[in-house]
């Protein structure tokens, strides 16, 4: 995907010419679909903040983890994925399905770039469900709507918010999405996020500076929020062991370094 072509299936949002988030984290986890745009800013992105590399790995790696905690130990049978991103190896339905055949995943994400790969690789297990719809994290009741036609919504369901609520930068509007997404969820469901922080305990204050380059060279923006911040995100969910952490920690063997994004999972009780 890096030879500069549009991909059979693109619409008119699809823009190689400016760099996007989607592609850019895929170039810098090591992955081939991205144009030379996305390299360049990714970059320099890197030059300013070089953590970033370990950052968009320990957020993948985080997915792995809990994905597989809440296959394996907390029975959970149902994934609600917004905001996909360009897939890879080791997706949420791959690693459900490997651990449940039977689990039923409904990837969200509204990038025409996505769009095209993740109708291409995004398939599942004959017992299992995978499917993908086209939508807007800023719109949650259309993904509830339509999540429900996959997913049976009185039974526990996971909803995976990884990297995505950074780019709803009106904070009020990040948590009412938050809120009206676990509200059509009923109990024992759980809300399982990751988001990039300025606080500096974890090595947060080059995220400012780094993401005023993306904001002026990319899209979409992005903003980081206070560890606080990201917490309310959880309000009115139990916070399962260990908290909320930096993402590269959660659960995660051995003492790995700390990274400036936070991961939590909570559950509704």
């Amino acid at each position: 995907m890096s030879d500069g072509h549009t991909p059979s299936g693109g619409s008119a949002r699809l823009n190689t010419g400016v760099a996007h988030n989607a592609r850019v984290w895929n170039y810098w986890i090591g992955g081939k679909d991205n144009y030379e745009v996305d390299q360049q800013v990714g970059e320099h992105v890197a030059g300013m903040f070089p953590i970033i590399r370990d950052i968009a790995r320990a957020d993948r790696d985080f997915l792995g983890r809990a994905v597989r905690f809440l296959a394996e130990e907390q029975g959970v049978r149902q994934f609600l994925d917004i905001g996909t991103g360009l897939p890879t190896a080791d997706n949420t339905h791959e690693i459900a399905q490997r651990i449940a055949p039977d689990s039923r995943i409904v990837y969200v994400d509204n990038d025409p770039i996505v769009l095209v790969h993740a109708r291409t690789l995004l398939t599942g297990t004959h017992e299992g469900v995978t499917a993908y719809i086209d939508a807007d994290v800023h719109d949650p009741d259309a993904i509830v709507e339509r999540a429900s036609q996959t997913l049976d919504f009185t039974r526990p369901v996971a909803v995976m918010m990884l990297g995505i609520l950074n780019f709803v930068l009106d904070y009020d509007k990040a948590r009412e999405i938050v809120r009206r997404v676990m509200a059509a969820v009923p109990s024992d469901s759980l809300l399982v996020l990751t988001h990039p922080t300025f606080d500096s305990e974890v090595g947060g204050e080059g995220q400012i500076p780094a993401m005023e380059f993306w904001n002026e060279n990319a899209t979409p923006p992005i903003t980081a929020r206070s560890g606080a911040d990201i917490a309310a995100f959880f309000e009115g969910l139990e916070l399962l062991e260990p908290g909320m952490v930096s993402c590269s920690q959660w659960r995660a063997p051995g003492s790995p370094a700390a990274v400036p994004q936070y991961g939590a999972v909570g559950v509704k009780p």
